[in-house]
């Protein structure tokens, strides 16, 4: 005995994006961060192998925090041109809601070596937002 069968249309309606609130007390607030969205672990597994990265890369910490950080009403805490002045904060609060998107999105170290050996990619300046 498994889990129940669903239909495609049972799935398409959960929710399924689990959110946590992070305390960050180099901001003195809290952060709500988010699973990532398949369409957009896709883009970020992609930026990181054209760029030759895995996602644990301290250079791909403000990219996952900006996909991943959302305000009160679901949309995105930091707009995409925000994120190299999001490199530029506090490395400790940066990396604590990067831990935390890790974790929520199944980011492991073994996903990402599977993705650099399946990779030819040219490096890209493109950011994996939109």
């Amino acid at each position: 005995m498994g889990l129940p069968y669903r239909s495609g249309q049972e799935i398409l309606a959960l929710e399924d994006l689990t959110i946590e609130e992070v305390d960050v007390p180099q901001w003195g607030c809290s952060v709500r961060v988010r699973t990532m969205r398949a369409i957009e672990r896709e883009r970020f597994d992609m930026w990181l192998a054209e760029n030759r990265m895995e996602a644990t890369d301290r250079r791909a910490y403000p990219t996952l925090v900006a996909l991943t950080a959302i305000d009160e009403q679901g949309e995105p805490l930091f707009a995409r041109e925000s994120i190299e002045a999001l490199a530029l904060k506090n490395g400790a609060a940066v990396q604590r809601v990067f831990a935390a998107s890790m974790r929520l999105s199944g980011l492991s170290g073994e996903a990402q070596e599977d993705l650099e050996k399946n990779s030819e990619a040219e490096p890209s300046a493109d950011l994996p937002l939109g």
